[in-house]
């Protein structure tokens, strides 16, 4: 019986490559959709950036889901955390697995703001690559204010977000206080819960504003309970990288879920066999949330600003992933595992995955001194982050299923009398603390009245030291001594940096330049798997050069740019083309390399109309790409990067007029490749989204947005086992599963702001 081993990894939803160097200054670019306080997803007003963050991207608009900001695209590919989450200049959690941001984090009225952090301040301050979302709580207020969101859409989704504050004395002390609860079934139906994603934050603090306009002081506590699911669909692959959807199974309409959400798993500790839910407890992230922030001006002008985080969580991860599908006919010895009805079709393979409660403590803290000296706007800060996780563990197993809506569980002739086999086969085990100590500082100096330039360097001792084992996870493993561990002590010297320049050749007409450069080493969740990790340093340029022109009527920057990331690391399942029965595991260090041209404009031609245009071309390539497999010597030099697309494109019209505000966006993505060889590529793909916006009064605004209004169809990733398949061919008509963007949906709020 042959499988044909079709997967589509779990991408998350890009933007554009670089363009943030378009928008370095205030004067480069005149942006719109801002992510401020003043913020409704149906529309974003106009406003002006400071040079600290770029607001001309409005990563709130995922096409996949309700719960997360979307991915923004630099020319690498895209990382299972996605985009990074600062809240209160600290990351919203350290490292994103097991626990992902967005189980403690979501977009609120409890936020006073929300931006884009530009890549060169990430590196700055942060020492690390791309971009952010920069966030601030809501602080105490000196007069009363009440904020509020209601939203709802055609599939039941159902959120509330509202937020008090108001003074408790007159010599300074303020209070606010806020909920958050989301209760979402997105677009398709499980068989054993209601909810896609159950979501509640509550926030509480207190406020302290200093006398003589001095700065304030806030200490706020939040509390976040969260769970989500994330779901898959069946496709037919099809020449020109066409997907079709099936007649039995409508994409983003059917759930690929087994319908009872069960797993059963077996303790990688104790060797224990236990069953897990997806919905519910077993996959539900807890964390309290403690943080003092704020600011002094001291009386030599210097203005101190500090930021510290005390966070626990307790985790709980259960995953499953589709892994392929094959045909089983009648004498193949498949029954359903809830009847015991002999069973024959397409099968698919699943990979099960359980995190059991994993306790998790981040200990952060940023202290920062700014002043305007003449011509020179400086900041020297230092930034703490101190983490440990205590015995992480990944217990694995796999089944089969039936390839249909809500699919049952199958037992097959490999599998134990529940349907499962397999059990910890690439398990995975970590525990210890990470600590990372840095120092930085910034320059913004204007050199005179066209001559502008920005600089910082970022210094950081990063320590892992912690336990982890060299035990192979074969089949039915689980660790039985003391001896199967081996201690982490590690500790490195990482140095990131930028340096910008603008100059104006006249009024509305000049050039920009600018560097970039990070560096980083493995992270203590580097040695989760059965081998010794490649520790050497991994280093990222990056440069970019361009003009930018400035009128009334239309603001434009255009301008190239070259990024590259070396010592990446890939763990590949191989599948031998001379005979599809051998499989192995090959581990490839290799070097990414991208060249970009982006052009961005905003232009408005008369009162009240908009239009945002922005073009990428990309060129991202494998560099130093070299491995042996099935006696063979591969060499993949100079093919383009998985999943990441060439040609990426967005266009943004907006209308206001009176009290209405209509509003557009347009996102193309171009191909993209999904094997090694660049044999298999998925065809180019559109996501939309439209909306309008009515303001009843000063304080009442009501909403409609429409995701994918164009009702689009498609699939992007990498297709798993084909890494060395040169012809395409073979693959017409299987059938496979992957991520989508959210079926045509509608989405309503009501906003109040008193």
């Amino acid at each position: 019986m042959r499988k044909s081993i079709l997967k589509i990894s779990a991408l998350g939803l890009m933007l554009s490559f670089a363009s943030v160097f378009g928008q370095e200054k205030t004067d480069t670019l005149a942006v719109k959709n801002a992510l401020n306080a003043v913020k409704t997803e149906e529309g974003v007003k106009t406003v002006t950036t400071s040079s600290k963050e770029d607001n001309n991207r409005n990563v709130m608009l995922n096409a996949a889901n309700n719960t997360s900001p979307r991915d923004v695209n630099i020319g690498l590919p895209s990382t299972v955390g996605g985009i990074t989450i600062l809240e209160n200049d600290l990351p919203a959690v350290y490292f994103f697995w097991p626990e992902l941001p967005n189980k403690t984090w979501r977009q609120s009225v409890g936020l006073e703001k929300t931006g884009l952090l530009k890549m060169d301040q990430l590196a700055n301050t942060m020492g690390d690559l791309g971009f952010a979302v920069n966030s601030y709580s809501q602080t105490g207020t000196k007069d009363f204010k009440l904020k509020g969101k209601l939203t709802t859409s055609t599939f039941g989704w159902l959120q509330g977000d509202v937020n008090a504050s108001g003074p408790i004395s007159k010599n300074g002390w303020t209070y606010t206080v806020g909920a958050f609860a989301n209760f979402d079934p997105s677009t398709y139906k499980l068989g054993f819960a209601r909810n896609v994603d159950e979501t509640k934050i509550f926030r509480a603090g207190i406020t302290k504003y200093f006398n003589d306009d001095k700065g304030k002081i806030s200490i706020l506590y939040k509390y976040a309970d969260s769970y989500s699911i994330t779901n898959y669909a069946v496709f037919q692959y099809g020449e020109n990288g066409k997907v079709t959807e099936l007649d039995n199974f409508r994409i983003g309409r059917d759930s690929y879920i087994v319908n009872d959400g069960k797993m059963k798993m077996k303790d990688i500790l104790s060797g224990e066999t236990y069953w897990a839910n997806m919905a519910g407890n077993d996959n539900r992230n807890t964390s309290h949330n403690i943080d003092i922030f704020g600011n002094y001006l001291l009386n030599n002008g210097w203005n101190f600003k500090f930021s510290t985080r005390a966070h626990f969580a307790t985790a709980k991860s259960s995953n499953i992933i589709p892994l392929s599908i094959f045909n089983a006919g009648a004498s193949a010895g498949y029954t359903i595992a809830s009847t015991g009805q002999p069973y024959s079709g397409a099968v698919g393979t699943q990979l099960a995955m359980h995190t059991p409660a994993t306790p998790i403590t981040n200990i952060a803290g940023r202290f920062s001194l700014n002043k305007q000296l003449g011509s020179h706007n400086v900041t020297f800060g230092v930034l703490e982050q101190y983490y440990n996780i205590d015995k992480f563990t990944s217990n694995r197993s796999f089944f089969f299923q039936t390839v249909e809506p809500q699919p049952q569980r199958l037992i097959g002739p490999t599998t134990d009398a529940d349907g499962f086999y397999n059990y910890n086969a690439g398990g995975e085990f970590h525990s210890g603390t990470e600590n990372k100590l840095s120092v930085y500082g910034t320059d913004e100096w204007k050199v005179s009245d066209n001559f502008n330039l920005s600089y910082g360097l970022h210094l950081r001792n990063h320590i892992i030291d912690g336990e982890y084992s060299l035990t192979p996870r074969t089949v039915g493993f689980n660790f039985t001594n003391e001896n199967q561990f081996n201690q982490i002590n590690q500790s490195f010297f990482q140095i990131a940096g930028s340096l910008n320049a603008t100059y104006n050749i006249s009024k509305n007409f000049g050039v920009i330049a600018n560097f970039l450069y990070t560096e980083e080493n493995r992270r203590l969740e580097s040695y989760s798997q059965a081998f010794e990790p490649n520790t050497n340093k991994i280093k990222s340029p990056l440069g970019a050069l361009g003009v930018f022109w400035n009128t009334d009527y239309i603001q434009l920057i255009s301008q190239a740019t070259y990024l590259k990331k070396n010592n990446n690391l890939n763990r590949y399942n191989l599948v031998n083309p001379a005979n599809t029965t051998q499989a192995q595991n090959v581990t490839v260090y290799y070097d990414i390399q991208t060249i970009g041209w982006t052009t961005d404009f905003v232009v408005k031609p008369f009162k009240g109309f908009n239009l945002h245009y922005l073009l990428t071309l990309q060129n991202p390539v494998y560099k130093k790409f070299n491995f042996n497999a099935f006696g063979t010597a591969y060499d993949y030099n100079d093919n383009n990067v998985l999943g990441v697309a060439k040609v990426l494109m967005e266009i943004d019209p907006s209308y206001t007029v009176d009290k209405w505000r209509f509003w557009a966006s347009f996102r193309y993505f171009s191909k993209q490749y999904a094997n090694l060889t660049n044999a298999l590529y998925f065809a180019p793909r559109w996501e939309t989204f439209g909306g309008v916006s009515y303001t009843v009064n000063k304080n009442i605004n009501v909403g409609a947005t429409v995701i994918n209004f164009l009702n689009q169809r498609g699939a992007s990733g990498t297709i798993n086992g084909a890494e060395l398949i040169t012809d395409a061919s073979p693959y017409y008509g299987k059938l496979l599963t992957g991520t989508y963007i959210m079926p045509l949906t509608g989405q309503f709020s009501v906003s109040f702001n008193f």
